[in-house]
């Protein structure tokens, strides 16, 4: 019976001392789109997932790191194959690959050291040297060209840093006001050119289709004088005669018209 009691109060007293070990043992959460960066002493140890973990009080820290995908806004400046000033508005989405979290932070640092130690940097070279490759004008009808020139370099360079580029979009790109200027008095120029050289060919054409229409006229009445004979004047006037009987006058009396005495005795 006394054993049963020494029993008892040993498996309470361990309960006790469970129940305070939980308690007052510490612990971090990692939330919901972070990794947790475990460092013993202050070396980096392994990643921690989502949910709890216990750490031990002054031997652990844990750093987290948020691997959902992050939005980059970046400006600017290089120069085209053709040396005009080129602008560009870049989106880049890009985020830490989760299970190499421990590294970034070993190599690089939190988040915002990333953005500024090798996103930025990464996106300026990038883009300096995909756009010494093309001309002003190339790089505005080949942009898709140009768009998937910048991924695969900037994906290549990226990777190396144990980060992921989601997606890369050029928003905008635009030139120098100079440049505008010139790109927009060429078009008028050329506007000027296709309205002219339009309307020498609508004179021209007008011009052959009045020299058509004489050389046509003046076939028909050449035509016309050749096969016009005495018979078809008479034939002609005979179709379009009425039925009256035309009567000339003279001084004796009047006698009937005889349109064959008209016709073959003037061309006799």
């Amino acid at each position: 019976m006394k054993k049963s009691n020494a029993f008892s109060r040993v498996g309470k007293l361990t309960l006790v001392v469970l129940l305070l070990i939980i308690i007052f043992t510490p612990f971090t959460i990692v939330n919901a789109g972070e990794r947790g960066v475990l460092m013993q002493f202050g070396k980096v140890q392994r990643v921690l997932g989502e949910g709890i973990h216990p750490i031990i009080p002054l031997v652990n820290t844990v750093k987290k790191l948020s691997v959902r995908v992050q939005k980059q806004d970046i400006s600017t400046q290089a120069s085209s194959k053709d040396l005009q000033d080129v602008f560009t508005n870049v989106a880049l989405n890009w985020h830490i690959i989760p299970e190499e979290a421990d590294i970034v932070f070993q190599q690089i640092g939190a988040e915002t050291e990333v953005v500024d130690r090798i996103i930025n940097p990464a996106v300026e070279e990038v883009l300096k040297a995909v756009m010494a490759k093309y001309t002003a004008e190339e790089i505005i009808t080949k942009r898709s060209e140009v768009k998937s020139g910048v991924d695969k370099l900037l994906t290549a360079r990226i990777t190396n840093y144990h980060l992921a580029i989601d997606d890369v979009s050029l928003v905008h790109i635009h030139f120098s006001k100079r440049f505008n200027e010139a790109v927009e008095a060429k078009q008028i120029a050329e506007q000027q050119a296709k309205q002219t050289s339009f309307l020498a060919q609508k004179a021209t054409k007008e011009a052959e289709v009045k020299v058509n229409l004489a050389k046509g006229e003046a076939e028909a009445q050449r035509l016309l004088r050749e096969n016009l004979t005495p018979e078809i004047l008479l034939k002609q006037a005979i179709d379009k005669w009425n039925g009256d009987l035309p009567v000339v006058f003279g001084n004796d009396s009047a006698k009937l018209l005889d349109l064959r005495e008209l016709f073959i005795g003037r061309s006799k």
